[in-house]
């Protein structure tokens, strides 16, 4: 079946055309960003910096913003998602960056972190030119305007003044600073004023520094009312409100100056495994604490005045590199707000805002939705695709589950399943009915860490067995098993007998169990009732409920145990066929490629003579196409209108059908998840299954030339194409439904 996007095809059926060559598009010549210079390593090829790697993810992300075929709403989007992206990046990555730079053996350098600052500092200047200068511009065109003080009429400043009235100023407390009235703690994140007053206070004093905390419960975008913007869509910043009545908070003082800002702190939770007898309640208690830690940046306006960013910098115990003086709000993640209040329908509008809804597909004709789901995995696996197919299967095999009286026992692991959750809501029904539930929840899933606990909690309350893993590792697979008493034919059974036997079900995926992210991820899913993998599956479940040893899996590869042995091994067995003149091809598709003794086994590879190509979404470290080193290595991301998500790895080392092997996984190829993760990849042993993958989620990818970039040897990236064929739009189009 060929599938057209923009102006070339796409053959999404085309076989095992897994061809080395990069589709022949003309090459954008323009970088995006100062290059991101390879790491000199003595005696090995250098690897590229991970830091600068994710920076150059998000000038990606960031060009999308800037690209006119995508709707001006979702344009602003990414540059919300920017921001988010930005914010974890200090949060959690810059921080422990910044410690490695205290230890003299750590590696980075003053130099490295300056190097790395600095290209942080041109992301978000870009980042905001491109909101002032390129995409509210556009909206406005559209009848979408943000109206600051100086632009807003008498009527809208009279609103505006009720409004502020009415729900903004009960709120505020301003903090005059003196001796007894020290600076305030400021919670991660969060929005704030700071004031230079001139006059003396109501005691006679001339304190001239206070601060203004905003709480989180106020509206950052405030729609006004349509009658008052001449039918135009109009709103208003809560910034801009407060701005606007800085003096009411201060009577008889003077408003000097004043500025926003906003300060990002380290907010990964440390736990000491070795010190810790209940992780929830250590977990429970770190959490009061994360919006405090140590300050990582500071962001202020661009007309804020110097005394203030220096005072703030002070207080704060942060150098200069550590100020971001932006030319807008302080957070455009709250952005989304304008993003979700506007809509479509102002008769100015000439162009769409948004995407066209994607409804994903329920497949009907591999998954009969009148047909029992165990009784259809007993006649083969299923797969899914997701966001192209639904995500509605996967809770409705553990909905039949729950009601199914023959259903003795559901195993599942949680990681980010999100505050509201049909899924968790059926394992807690299900322990309801006295079904054997065990939840493997994990407790350390970073900014999900309360969600997971009020779920925790939850079941543990209606008589679920829940553990949290293994002290000191993560867990990441996404399993979801299930055990049924059979009689003959897999009719159900109630009571145990001599003709009744217990049978597995299961759904593994290389993505979250969360119906929400799985409109916008793309993901595998994977039904199957295969005695080999379920059994794995409930081994490794075994496993993390008892921490015993278990025997050797037979399918499944377990991190940390097998995984990354195990596509070492695949590695060498590509180079090896390669040395030896056999067709030998590596493909993979992952988030991040950062772990070294991988690059290191690929680098082998395309020395000996293997062709390998590499979809790495994320940060990668790898520097391709080096002569003699990397040449036969191409290393390619696609940022489009889906989060691509799925992780899959595909190896060839001979000419006949059987030297192939392709796994699904939950891993990314980085250290952390191989050695401090419970993670685990399983192979696609169905070949027709197989061929799907490899039809849909590979080949589409290594010949997308409109969302796809090239990663060069010196860590930048070029767009692979213009205006040639979108492996997602491709996707859409192949699961439309009418």
């Amino acid at each position: 079946m060929a599938t057209t996007t923009g102006t070339a095809p796409v053959d999404m059926d085309s076989g095992r055309d897994l061809a080395p060559g990069l589709p022949a598009a003309a090459l954008a010549t323009a970088l995006l960003a100062p290059a991101a210079q390879p790491v000199a390593r003595p005696g090995r090829p250098p690897l590229l910096s991970r830091e600068r790697s994710i920076l150059e993810f998000n000038r990606r992300v960031l060009a999308q913003a800037l690209r006119d075929d995508v709707p001006l709403l979702e344009r602003l989007r990414y540059i919300c998602i920017v921001s988010s992206n930005l914010d974890e990046f200090f949060e959690v990555r810059f921080a422990d960056y910044i410690e490695a730079a205290r230890v003299p053996d750590a590696g980075v350098s003053k130099h490295d972190l300056e190097a790395v600052a600095a290209e942080a500092h041109a992301l978000i200047n870009d980042q905001y030119a491109a909101f002032n200068e390129k995409i509210m511009p556009l909206l406005g065109r559209e009848g979408i305007v943000i109206l600051n003080h100086g632009a807003r009429d008498a009527a809208q400043r009279k609103w505006v003044d009720q409004f502020f009235q009415r729900q903004v100023r009960p709120l505020l407390v301003p903090v005059g600073l003196d001796p007894s009235h020290p600076f305030p703690q400021v919670a991660n994140k969060s929005l704030n004023f700071i004031v230079r007053l001139g006059g003396k206070d109501a005691f006679g004093r001339a304190n001239t520094i206070a601060i203004v905390k905003v709480p989180r419960v106020l509206p950052r975008v405030i729609t006004m009312p349509p009658a008052l913007v001449g039918g135009r869509q109009g709103f208003v910043l809560l910034t801009s409100v407060i701005r606007a009545h800085l003096d009411e908070l201060f009577p008889g003082r003077d408003v000097e100056a004043f500025s926003q800002f906003r300060v990002t702190r380290d907010s990964d939770l440390e736990v000491d495994s070795d010190d810790v007898t209940n992780l929830r309640q250590a977990l429970r208690s770190g959490l009061t604490t994360r919006h405090f830690g140590q300050a990582i940046r500071l962001e202020v306006v661009s007309t804020c005045p110097h005394e203030l960013s220096e005072f703030l910098l002070q207080q704060f115990g942060l150098p200069r590199a550590a100020l971001y003086k932006v030319n807008g709000p302080v957070n455009l993640v709250r952005m989304n707000e304008l993003i979700d209040q506007a809509h479509a329908t102002d008769a100015r509008q000439r162009t769409p805002l948004r995407f066209t809804p994607h409804k994903p597909q329920w497949p009907e004709s591999r998954l009969p939705r009148q047909q029992s789901m165990f009784a259809r995995l007993r006649s083969g696996d299923v797969l899914l695709h997701h966001p192209f197919e639904s995500f509605e299967p996967v809770v409705e095999f553990l909905r039949q589950a729950v009601d199914d009286p023959a259903v003795l026992a559901i195993k599942q692991t949680i990681y980010r399943t999100g505050s509201e959750s049909p899924l968790m809501d059926l394992l807690i029904e299900a322990a309801r009915r006295g079904k054997e539930v065990m939840a493997v929840v994990e407790l350390k899933a970073r900014f999900d860490e309360e969600a997971n606990i009020n779920w925790a909690e939850r079941l543990e309350a209606v008589g679920a067995q829940v553990v949290y893993g293994v002290v000191g590792l993560k867990t990441h697979a996404k399993l979801l098993l299930v055990t049924r008493r059979e009689s003959h034919g897999g009719v159900g059974a109630r009571t145990a007998g001599p003709g009744t036997r217990l049978h597995r079900y299961a759904h593994l995926s290389t993505g979250n169990y969360n119906p929400k992210t799985a409109r916008f991820y793309t993901d595998l899913g994977y039904f199957t009732a295969d005695p080999a993998l379920t059994s794995d599956a409930d081994a490794v479940f075994q496993q993390l409920a008892s921490l015993g040893r278990m025997r050797p899996l037979r399918q499944l590869l377990q991190a940390p145990f097998t995984l990354h042995r195990g596509m070492l091994q695949h590695i060498e067995h590509v180079a090896a066929a390669a040395r030896a003149g056999q067709p030998a091809r590596i493909v993979a598709k992952i988030n991040a490629l950062t772990d070294i003794p991988l690059i290191e086994a690929l680098l082998r590879a395309s020395q000996a003579g293997a062709e390998i190509d590499l979809i790495v979404r994320g940060a990668c470290l790898l520097p391709p196409g080096m002569p003699g080193v990397s040449d036969r290595i191409r290393v390619r991301s696609v940022v489009g209108r889906f989060l691509e998500h799925s992780r899959i790895a595909y190896f060839r080392w001979g000419p006949a059908a059987a030297d192939e092997v392709l796994y699904l996984t939950s891993a990314d190829w980085m250290n952390r998840n191989m050695f401090r993760r419970i993670e685990v990849a399983w192979p696609v042993r169905d070949s027709a299954l197989r061929q799907r993958v490899i039809d849909e989620c590979l080949i589409p990818y290594l010949h997308d030339t409109s969302d796809a970039w090239l990663l060069q040897a010196n860590g930048s990236y070029r767009r692979a194409g213009s205006g040639g064929p979108s492996a997602q739009k491709a996707l859409m189009q192949r699961f439309h439904v009418n």
